[in-house]
């Protein structure tokens, strides 16, 4: 193995340990099924590996989240436009102290939550998931998606708009309507 090989192989090893888990999240944030998760995730990875000399360090995390973006785009399609929840959790092992009905409400907020995700539309899912779940500041989204910061902050306002009505409608309908 060459140099450059192992050079770009320890790269994307890394890259791959410290991004995994947001990829693996935004993939299921974004609309992927609980079951096609992990193939959408080792997808992105194969994509960028047959990248991984075209990007610049300082932006791997935005090309990384770009192709997330499509992957999970390609996986909502390819499904079809049902809006179907998943009854998987988002992966989390269960604690043996936690009641039934506590299972329960967290299932349900979380089938909520992905149901009231799916109704927005990409552009303010997209900063909704990053700013609210992922916890990145405007300024971050804004590198990462390549908008103004001022773009950003404007669908922010939008999507939380839309999320306390979508949400407030499914409560409403118990969940059946979107």
């Amino acid at each position: 193995m060459t140099t450059d090989a192992r050079d770009a192989h320890a790269r994307l090893r890394r890259l791959f340990e410290q991004e995994y888990d947001f990829v693996w999240r935004s993939l299921r944030r974004f609309g992927v099924e609980a079951e096609n998760t992990e193939d959408a995730a080792q997808q992105v990875f194969v994509i960028v590996s047959k990248k991984l000399d075209q990007i610049e360090r300082e932006d791997e995390r935005r090309y990384l989240f770009g192709i997330v973006l499509r992957v999970a785009s390609n996986a909502r399609r390819s499904r079809g436009r049902r809006r179907e929840v998943s009854q998987d959790s988002v992966g989390e092992p269960l604690d043996a102290a936690v009641t039934a009905d506590g299972l329960i409400e967290k299932k349900e907020a979380r089938a909520l939550l992905e149901r009231v995700l799916g109704a927005l539309s990409d552009d303010l899912r997209v900063v909704f998931v990053l700013f609210e779940l992922e916890e990145m500041t405007l300024v971050e989204i804004s590198a990462v998606l390549g908008i103004p910061v001022g773009t950003a902050t404007s669908r922010l306002r939008r999507a939380r708009e839309q999320f306390r009505t979508i949400a407030a409608r499914l409560r409403r309908s118990g969940g059946s309507d979107v």
